[in-house]
């Protein structure tokens, strides 16, 4: 019997990321808690509820439905997010006690799993607050990454005739063909809906989009050896753009 090997793409593979990355600076995130208001407008999507700690319905393309927001003290808060009434994300930030920095510990649960993702964000200030307000309110830009959970580092994917396909250890993935058809991505809490299109001989280029808006182009680029790829990811809400080293495994 005569056997036909199909030789693999060069995207073909289990992929972890490096811990290191480089990132381009994305828009400021603004928050203003004041008396018992708490708003953040360069929120995705916006909020604006008490602050009393109770969950509160929000509208816009999410993957949670509540959002409360409950001040520890005088430098520190914890927003919680559910669906359903139950949780799937949450972000403490604590200030620094001169005020320039801050740090978010964050964890989001947006898929079918359940699988927790966790990163750490480290912020300095842009602006100040108005006067009598908390101390997380302000402009923040983001100026480190730290802390990333070992299941957002890792990827498999396949690229087999017309289809390129995506994996992650959360459960979410999708199959999609290469003309650009949108494809949902299965396991994602989100209703993300994404396309992929070939971006020359050796790059995928992945859109995705939330309620027909799109807000992330990613790029997968193998290197000539197969050893390592770059990846590229351009935030289309916020601007900027993270690229990181992923290694085959």
């Amino acid at each position: 019997m005569l056997v036909l090997a199909v030789a693999q793409s060069a995207f073909d593979g289990v992929w972890k990321a490096e811990p290191t990355e480089t990132e381009t600076p994305r828009e400021p995130e603004v928050y203003l808690l004041q008396g018992e208001t708490y708003r953040c407008t360069t929120c995705d999507p916006p909020v604006d509820i008490r602050a009393d700690g109770r969950d509160q319905r929000i509208t816009g393309e999410s993957c949670y439905d509540t959002v409360s927001l409950q001040v520890v003290d005088d430098r520190t808060t914890v927003e919680t997010e559910k669906r359903g009434g139950k949780t799937v994300g949450s972000s403490k930030m604590t200030v620094s006690s001169d005020g320039n920095s801050a740090t978010i510990d964050w964890k989001e649960s947006c898929n079918v799993k359940g699988d927790v993702v966790s990163e750490t964000f480290i912020l300095r200030r842009v602006a100040n607050g108005p006067r009598g307000s908390h101390s997380v309110s302000g402009s923040w830009q983001i100026v480190k990454r730290v802390n990333l959970s070992e299941n957002a580092m890792v990827a498999t994917l396949k690229l087999e005739g017309d289809t390129f396909s995506f994996a992650d250890p959360a459960g979410m993935g999708y199959a999609a063909k290469l003309d650009g058809t949108e494809t949902p991505i299965k396991g994602d809490l989100s209703n993300t809906m994404v396309s992929v299109k070939r971006i020359g001989d050796n790059s995928i280029e992945e859109t995705d989009k939330h309620g027909g808006k799109v807000v992330e182009v990613i790029r997968f680029t193998p290197s000539a050896d197969g050893k390592t790829m770059t990846v590229s990811m351009e935030n289309k809400v916020k601007g900027g753009t993270r690229q990181f080293v992923c290694h085959k495994q």
